[in-house]
Protein backbone atom coordinates (compact mmCIF):
# COMPACT_ATOMS: atom_id res chain seq x y z
CA UNK A 1 0.00 0.00 0.00
CA UNK A 2 1.34 3.28 -0.96
CA UNK A 3 2.22 6.15 1.89
CA UNK A 4 3.37 9.33 1.28
CA UNK A 5 4.90 11.50 3.75
CA UNK A 6 6.14 15.47 4.13
CA UNK A 7 7.94 17.01 7.01
CA UNK A 8 9.88 20.36 7.64
CA UNK A 9 6.84 22.39 7.88
CA UNK A 10 7.23 25.64 10.92
CA UNK A 11 6.41 29.22 11.70
CA UNK A 12 9.01 31.94 9.84
CA UNK A 13 9.07 35.37 9.82
CA UNK A 14 8.13 36.79 6.23
CA UNK A 15 11.53 36.73 4.21
CA UNK A 16 12.67 33.43 5.92
CA UNK A 17 13.04 30.11 4.24
CA UNK A 18 11.76 26.73 4.77
CA UNK A 19 12.89 23.30 2.55
CA UNK A 20 10.13 20.77 3.11
CA UNK A 21 10.19 16.76 2.73
CA UNK A 22 8.49 14.68 1.17
CA UNK A 23 8.91 10.32 0.88
CA UNK A 24 6.33 7.91 -1.10
CA UNK A 25 6.54 4.09 -0.36
CA UNK A 26 5.17 1.35 -1.02
CA UNK A 27 4.49 1.41 -4.19
CA UNK A 28 7.52 3.37 -5.90
CA UNK A 29 8.78 1.22 -8.69
CA UNK A 30 10.50 3.45 -10.56
CA UNK A 31 9.47 7.09 -12.07
CA UNK A 32 7.00 9.12 -10.24
CA UNK A 33 5.25 12.04 -10.96
CA UNK A 34 5.07 14.22 -7.37
CA UNK A 35 3.35 17.47 -6.51
CA UNK A 36 3.37 20.00 -3.78
CA UNK A 37 -0.76 21.23 -2.98
CA UNK A 38 -1.07 24.00 -0.08
CA UNK A 39 -4.58 24.99 0.95
CA UNK A 40 -4.69 27.94 3.22
CA UNK A 41 -7.69 28.42 5.59
CA UNK A 42 -11.28 29.66 3.71
CA UNK A 43 -8.97 28.81 0.55
CA UNK A 44 -9.22 26.36 -2.20
CA UNK A 45 -6.71 24.03 -2.45
CA UNK A 46 -3.68 25.08 -5.20
CA UNK A 47 -0.67 23.56 -7.07
CA UNK A 48 2.70 24.90 -5.75
CA UNK A 49 5.27 22.98 -7.72
CA UNK A 50 5.29 19.85 -9.05
CA UNK A 51 8.77 17.23 -10.60
CA UNK A 52 8.68 14.45 -13.00
CA UNK A 53 11.64 12.34 -11.64
CA UNK A 54 11.67 10.88 -15.40
CA UNK A 55 13.70 13.76 -16.69
CA UNK A 56 13.39 16.05 -13.40
CA UNK A 57 10.66 18.44 -15.79
CA UNK A 58 9.63 20.73 -13.46
CA UNK A 59 6.50 22.95 -12.65
CA UNK A 60 5.98 25.93 -11.01
CA UNK A 61 2.60 28.31 -9.82
CA UNK A 62 3.29 31.90 -11.12
CA UNK A 63 2.88 32.68 -7.54
CA UNK A 64 6.17 31.13 -6.13
CA UNK A 65 8.37 31.19 -9.45
CA UNK A 66 11.49 32.33 -8.60
CA UNK A 67 11.16 31.88 -5.03
CA UNK A 68 10.53 27.92 -4.62
CA UNK A 69 12.54 25.61 -5.94
CA UNK A 70 11.53 21.47 -6.29
CA UNK A 71 14.12 18.86 -6.52
CA UNK A 72 14.41 15.42 -6.56
CA UNK A 73 16.40 13.60 -4.22
CA UNK A 74 18.43 10.36 -5.57
CA UNK A 75 15.74 8.24 -4.23
CA UNK A 76 12.96 8.91 -7.13
CA UNK A 77 10.43 8.46 -4.29
CA UNK A 78 11.88 11.75 -2.43
CA UNK A 79 12.07 15.44 -2.87
CA UNK A 80 12.24 18.48 -1.79
CA UNK A 81 10.52 21.54 -1.80
CA UNK A 82 12.96 24.72 -0.77
CA UNK A 83 10.94 27.91 -0.03
CA UNK A 84 13.15 30.88 0.19
CA UNK A 85 11.50 34.72 0.41
CA UNK A 86 8.32 33.02 1.93
CA UNK A 87 5.46 35.90 2.10
CA UNK A 88 2.26 35.94 4.31
CA UNK A 89 0.72 34.59 1.42
CA UNK A 90 2.52 31.07 1.65
CA UNK A 91 1.04 30.47 4.88
CA UNK A 92 -1.26 26.94 4.76
CA UNK A 93 -1.33 23.12 4.30
CA UNK A 94 1.35 21.36 2.21
CA UNK A 95 0.19 18.33 1.00
CA UNK A 96 2.59 16.16 -1.23
CA UNK A 97 0.88 14.16 -3.66
CA UNK A 98 2.44 11.32 -5.60
CA UNK A 99 1.24 9.07 -8.90
CA UNK A 100 4.11 6.12 -10.43
CA UNK A 101 3.64 7.82 -13.78
CA UNK A 102 5.41 6.97 -16.68
CA UNK A 103 5.62 10.41 -18.10
CA UNK A 104 4.97 13.69 -17.00
CA UNK A 105 1.82 15.67 -16.95
CA UNK A 106 2.68 18.68 -18.51
CA UNK A 107 0.10 21.05 -18.38
CA UNK A 108 -2.45 18.97 -16.19
CA UNK A 109 0.30 18.68 -13.38
CA UNK A 110 -1.41 20.48 -11.27
CA UNK A 111 -4.32 18.56 -11.72
CA UNK A 112 -5.18 16.62 -8.07
CA UNK A 113 -7.09 13.98 -9.66
CA UNK A 114 -3.98 12.77 -11.31
CA UNK A 115 -2.09 11.54 -7.94
CA UNK A 116 -3.86 8.52 -6.22
CA UNK A 117 -1.09 9.36 -3.11
CA UNK A 118 -1.64 11.98 -0.66
CA UNK A 119 0.30 12.94 2.81
CA UNK A 120 -1.30 13.87 6.11
CA UNK A 121 0.00 17.42 5.02
CA UNK A 122 2.59 19.82 7.12
CA UNK A 123 1.77 23.32 8.27
CA UNK A 124 3.47 26.32 7.02
CA UNK A 125 3.18 29.79 8.93
CA UNK A 126 4.35 33.07 7.45
CA UNK A 127 4.19 36.08 9.94
CA UNK A 128 4.72 39.47 8.99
Amino acid sequence: QGKVRESGGDSVQAGGSLRLACAASGYVYGDNCMVWFRQAPGKEREAVAGIYTGDTSTYYADSVKGRFTISQDSDKGRMSLQMNNLKVEDTGTYYCAADPCSKTYGASWSDPENYPYWGQGTQVIVSS
